[in-house]
């Protein structure tokens, strides 16, 4: 298939590249190639190229700087997300929206369910949500595929801040009455790779299996690390006062995965162990020889 990302320079962007390219031909545009709140822009691209399917992974996702930069929020994640599903109509593409658990407030007490009531607390979640729907209301052939608590071997993320403060600092605090699931962008790449290939359109929720609270998450992190020296402080969510509200418990259930016969991501745990002792090296030591050379 030829295949058209947008956002191709964040952390899963870059994933979608590296584990897509094997099979696919990737155009892979980022930010600066393409800016998805440029309608014009965004068809002439898609026209030119000529994608059997578009994956718009372009997001704006810093949630706290969102409620102080509202427009900018919309403009990309809402109006921009109508703009791809404009030009995969008209090119005849599939589209695939990447969402959030931020759709959702967080008070259900449970896994979160395609079918379950959306609610989001933020301009963020808000945002997304709006992106959701101009997808619904444009595309016959959607996958809208919700995740929570990306990453990744590229960029910034909550596995690099740990790693980056374990190796500073003796006690670190981590919040413990927020769950959710972690979510490694290698796997929900691959599990992308394997919905185009399919007419099965509709809502996913694709996150690694099991939920865990920020602290159990940095416990792993640590644990794997063997950092036995870094002691770790649980506190609650209230004791930091954030610009954007978070969900309690957004954890995410993959009911439309397992019904609809694709094989299911792997435990939380076991994509981290994978990340932290195989992937995170081999960049290493891919940078190493890029310096060498």
């Amino acid at each position: 298939m030829k295949l058209l990302i947008t956002g191709a320079g964040g952390q899963l962007g870059r994933d979608l590249i590296r584990v897509l390219s094997d099979r696919h031909e990737v155009v892979a545009l980022t930010r600066k190639e393409l800016d998805v709140a440029d309608e014009a822009a965004v068809l002439a691209a898609a026209c030119e190229i000529g994608p059997d399917a578009i994956i718009h992974a372009a997001a704006y996702t810093q949630v706290d700087l969102a409620e102080s930069r509202t427009e900018e929020a919309y403009m990309v994640n809402s109006y921009g997300s109508r703009n791809v599903a404009m030009a995969a109509r008209q090119t005849g593409a599939k589209m695939v929206y990447i969402s959030t658990d931020y759709v959702f407030d967080g008070t259900k007490g449970s896994p979160y369910g395609e079918k379950d009531r959306t609610n989001p607390l933020s301009v963020y979640g808000h945002s997304k949500l709006h992106g959701e729907k101009f997808v619904q209301l444009i595309c016959d052939s959607y996958f809208i595929v919700r995740t929570s608590w990306l990453y990744g071997v590229y960029g910034s993320n909550f596995v690099t801040k740990v790693m980056a403060l374990a190796k500073e600092r003796s006690e670190l605090t981590m919040v413990s009455d927020q769950f959710g699931s972690p979510t490694y962008t290698r796997d929900l790449a691959a599990f992308i790779g394997q919905l185009i290939a399919t007419e099965h359109y509709g809502v996913y929720h694709a996150s690694n299996r099991g939920m865990c609270s920020r602290f159990e998450f940095a416990q792993e992190i640590i644990r794997i690390l063997g950092h036995s020296d870094v002691r770790l402080k649980p506190v609650c969510a209230d004791q930091f006062k954030l610009p954007a509200a978070r969900p309690e418990n957004s954890a995410l259930d993959d009911i439309s995965i397992r019904t609809k016969g694709f094989p299911r991501f792997r435990l939380w745990q076991d994509a981290l162990q994978s990340f932290l002792l195989h992937d995170l090296p081999d960049k290493e030591k891919e940078e190493q020889r890029n310096e060498q050379d």
